[in-house]
């Protein structure tokens, strides 16, 4: 599943910060609930990693770098946090790895789903 950015509207994975001692891969989960509102079982090694520019509201970009954990999804919800912010869409994983603007992460994208029970 790819979400939109809210910012941009760009295809993109849900992802985000991790808080307190959270892990990195249950930071992943959780950022997975509140913008896509998927719920499952994360995978605790990472897909892979890429680095992409991040617009602050200065204007400014930073480099960030992006950990992709998988998440085998059990439950979708019908509502969520970030619902009226987002638009949310299943697609295949080559038309996944077409849609994202980061090449990186469209090779993980292919990666991932050459074998995903590397993962499990």
């Amino acid at each position: 599943m790819l979400i939109t950015s809210r910012d941009t509207g760009r295809w993109v994975l849900p992802k985000g910060w991790p808080e307190a001692k959270e892990l990195l891969c249950e930071a992943a989960a959780r950022e997975a609930g509140e913008e896509a509102g998927l719920r499952g079982t994360v995978s605790h090694h990472e897909a892979g990693r890429y680095f992409y520019a991040k617009a602050l509201a200065s204007g400014e970009e930073v480099p960030c770098e992006v950990l992709v954990f998988p998440l085998r999804v059990d439950k979708i919800a019908d509502r969520w946090k970030e619902k009226r912010s987002r638009i949310r869409k299943w697609v295949s994983p080559a038309e996944a790895a077409r849609m994202v603007n980061e090449p990186d992460l469209g090779q993980i994208i292919a990666y991932f789903c050459a074998d995903p029970h590397q993962f499990s």
